[in-house]
Order: C-alpha cells, then sequence, then structure tokens
C-alpha cells in the first residue's frame, strides 16, 4: 500500500478523534449548562415558595388578630357587661367604639350604670347623646381612657413609689392622681372629686378595663 495512501488515512482517523472529541465536550458543557440552568430554577421556586409560605403565614396572623379584636376588644367586653350598657351606648354616640375596639393598649375606668344613673338631668346619656352635645361628651369619655395597659398592681406600686399617690395623663390630656384608701383604689380628678374602682383588671384583647362607681365629670 503507498505510503501516501497510509498517511492520508491516518490524518483522516486524526481528524474523525477531534471531531468526536470536540462534539463530546460540546455535549458536556451543554449538559453543564443544563444542570446549573435547572439548579438555579429549582432554587428560584423554592425561594418563591418559601416567601408565599411566609406571606400565607403572615396573613393567617393578621387574621386571627383580627378575630380576637372582633371578640375580645375593650368594645366587646364592655358590649358583653350588662352593667356597662350604658357607657356601650355612650361610646356609639361619640363614634368612639372604633378607637376601643382597635390595635393599641388602653387602660379604661369604665362607669357602671348605676355611676351614671347618678349624673344630674342634663348629663344624661340620653342629652349628652344629642349632637350639640356630643363634643362634651367625646371629652367626657376621654377623661376615663388612659393609653398604656396599668393593672391595679401597677397602680398600687405606682402609688407607694410616688409617696402615697401617682398622677398620670388621659388621652384628651388631662390629669387623673391614683391613690389608695385601704385597699380601694381611688382617682381624683383635676377638681379634687374622687371615684372608687369597684372592680379592677378586666382583661382585653387591646388593653384592660376597670370599673369605677362614678362618671368623671370635667366641669
Amino acid at each position: 500500500m503507498p505510503d501516501n495512501y497510509k498517511t492520508k488515512n491516518m490524518i483522516l482517523r486524526k481528524k474523525l478523534v477531534i471531531a468526536v472529541c470536540a462534539l463530546g465536550m460540546v455535549g458536556s458543557f451543554t449538559a453543564c449548562k443544563d444542570t446549573a440552568k435547572m439548579e438555579a430554577e429549582k432554587e428560584a421556586a423554592q425561594e418563591e415558595m418559601a416567601i408565599e409560605a411566609a406571606e400565607t403565614e403572615q396573613e393567617m396572623k393578621m387574621e386571627a388578630r383580627k378575630t380576637e379584636l372582633e371578640n375580645n376588644s375593650i368594645a366587646a367586653v364592655a358590649s358583653g357587661n350588662a352593667e356597662l350598657s350604658t357607657l356601650v351606648s355612650a361610646l356609639k354616640a361619640a363614634d368612639l367604639v372604633d378607637m376601643m375596639a382597635s390595635e393599641g393598649e388602653y387602660t379604661v375606668f369604665a362607669p357602671s350604670n348605676n355611676a351614671f344613673e347618678k349624673l344630674p338631668k342634663k348629663l344624661s346619656i340620653s342629652e349628652l347623646a344629642k349632637e350639640e352635645n356630643k363634643e362634651l361628651l367625646t371629652s367626657i369619655l376621654q377623661y376615663h381612657v388612659v393609653k398604656g395597659e396599668i393593672t391595679s398592681d401597677k397602680l398600687v406600686k405606682a402609688i407607694e413609689g410616688g409617696g402615697g399617690e401617682y398622677a398620670f395623663q388621659t388621652v384628651g390630656g388631662k390629669e387623673l392622681t391614683a391613690t389608695m384608701k385601704g385597699e380601694k383604689l381611688i382617682l381624683k380628678d383635676e377638681k379634687n372629686n374622687k371615684v372608687e374602682v369597684i372592680l379592677g383588671n378586666v382583661a382585653a384583647a387591646n388593653g384592660i378595663v376597670h370599673v369605677i362607681d362614678e362618671v368623671l365629670i370635667i366641669k
């Protein structure tokens, strides 16, 4: 067989081997690219699922909190207590129900029905609920609300730490002073009028309620 024929044959074989190797390298490179792409897509899908799960969990928590407020807010607690029905009517007339059913922490010194009955006729709920007296009714009710949750124990400690009295502001910007008379908690307004806490620490989802025996009036 001629030498030049052998040489050509060898060259063809080498080219064929090179071509096959090249094709193999391209296939391997393409496979690597495909694998990397699939991994990236998998990670992106897992991340998206994690975000969706977190959002769902947050929505469930918010819905649970909303339900808790609807069922156990200060407004709901007052509505469920027959002795506070007059207060509830007053809150509705003053458009303050939403505040007492909203997020936050409040302490409410809630006058009992009997406390409202002690008011003179010109300050009865039927009179205060009139449109022309709405501003006065609102200011009276705000005199009974304090931001933050103040339990009876906290009040007692604050009174003891204050040398016998503890002053704090209402949401209406007025001042109340808490003192003790034996084991009884007493509230004193800016005119030195006094009321007694007859039932303390009624828990609510957005604060606490203390029932008092008189209505605090801004005179």
